[in-house]
Formats: structure tokens, C-alpha cells, sequence
């Protein structure tokens, strides 16, 4: 298991052991558990309810075959 040094601000320090005390829970397993739940590789289901939430929103094949001429794009 690897061991990682955070710095927190007193405040932040303090939430959060407030938070993993709320829920009886170490403070690091407290830590942990909200990084995996940030760092996973998908749309939280709040997001992905949205899907289809705009009917009005033209389908990917509709925007397409759009004739509209691009616009030159500036050198970044």
C-alpha cells in the first residue's frame, strides 16, 4: 500500500476530519474513498440522466452533413 503526504489549511484539515468522523471512518480511508469515487472513468448517473434531456438538440449525423464552410482556424 502506498503512503502519500498531503498539506491541507487548518480549515480543510478540519472538515474533512469532521466528515470521516461523521461517517466512523479513518481519516485516510475517508480520503481514499473520495478519490476513487472522483478519479473513476465514467459520467457520475447525474450526467448521464441527462442524456436525451434537450429533443430539440439536432443528431450528430444532422450537425454532419452541414454544408457550412469552416472558418480558418488561427495558428495557436
Amino acid at each position: 500500500m502506498g503512503q502519500v503526504t498531503i498539506y491541507l489549511d487548518s480549515e480543510t484539515e478540519a472538515k474533512a476530519r469532521a466528515a470521516a468522523r461523521a461517517e466512523g471512518m479513518p481519516l485516510s480511508k475517508w480520503v481514499a474513498g473520495r478519490i476513487r469515487r472522483r478519479a473513476r472513468g465514467e459520467w457520475p448517473e447525474a450526467v448521464r440522466a441527462l442524456a436525451g434531456a434537450w429533443p430539440d438538440l439536432p443528431s450528430a449525423e444532422r450537425i454532419r452533413k452541414s454544408e457550412a464552410k469552416d472558418i480558418t482556424r488561427g495558428r495557436v
